[in-house]
């Protein structure tokens, strides 16, 4: 749990962090994420009891898994963003087009959020889905992005979130990062070279708009094998390029 703010209310910081925690473990009986979240077992059911009347939450038997309202404002709040409606379809293209897995990110209080993903005919499964958090610097998609806020915005994501590490492989030196982030603006995409997944490479474009403003990115990931040579240094980046471009149009003008 999150030290909590002045401005924050204790009970509704309770129950989310009772939602999220449910969320995390899949499903769960009382006692179980009582000791997770280091709550009282008494409010845990408390809290549990009041989000499955609403919906948030179902049970099966003594167990406990999240519901599929959740599912609902989950949706609501995709749609709220114009870049994934008209993203979407090309998003599929870049699938169709690659055979691999192609995705959606935004930005959201310093953390990229995956909006939407297609899979190709050849795709891998790499385990995230639709809503998944993760570290902007670990990602391509989070690096097309980063590199295109101001300089502030990115010191404070990094003030904020850190540098952690993913694998192995995942830049955690700020000085690194912003070398990385220059290479990016230079050549137009980013590249994680298993930053995030042992044995996965990913290329990623930004979305901007007329002014400029980054407001997402697009990427095509894929096995190391297959995302090599001239496929990962010219065909792959010419076919994000054309796909951002067509979403940066159509937000322009539709």
């Amino acid at each position: 749990m999150s030290p909590s703010s002045p401005h924050t209310v204790d009970a509704v910081e309770t129950t989310l962090d009772v939602l999220c925690g449910l969320a995390e473990s899949g499903e769960a009986g009382v006692t179980e994420l009582a000791t997770r979240l280091d709550l009282p077992k008494s409010t845990v059911h408390s809290h549990l009891s009041t989000l499955r009347e609403r919906g948030f939450v179902v049970t099966d038997g003594s167990r406990y898994r999240v519901g599929l309202r959740s599912l609902e404002v989950g949706a609501r709040a995709r749609r709220q963003h114009r870049v994934y409606e008209v993203a979407r379809p090309e998003v599929n293209r870049l699938a169709d087009e690659t055979g691999e897995l192609a995705n959606l990110m935004v930005e959201e209080r310093g953390l990229g959020t995956y909006l939407h993903r297609s899979r190709g005919p050849e795709a891998v499964s790499v385990g995230a889905f639709i809503g998944v958090r993760v570290y902007l610097h670990g990602t391509a998609l989070g690096k097309a992005i980063l590199a295109h806020l101001p300089d502030d915005r990115v010191a404070e994501i990094v003030a904020r979130r850190g540098l952690p590490a993913v694998t192995d492989r995942t830049t955690t030196d700020v000085d690194t990062l912003r070398d990385e982030l220059e290479t990016v603006r230079e050549q137009g995409y980013a590249l994680d070279d298993e930053e995030h997944h042992d044995g996965l490479r990913c290329l990623a474009a930004p979305i901007r708009d007329s002014d400029g403003r980054v407001l997402g990115a697009m990427s095509v990931s894929g096995p190391t094998k297959r995302m090599r040579g001239e496929r990962l240094e010219e065909e792959l980046p010419r076919l994000l390029e054309e796909r951002t471009n067509v979403v940066a149009l159509n937000l322009t003008h539709a």
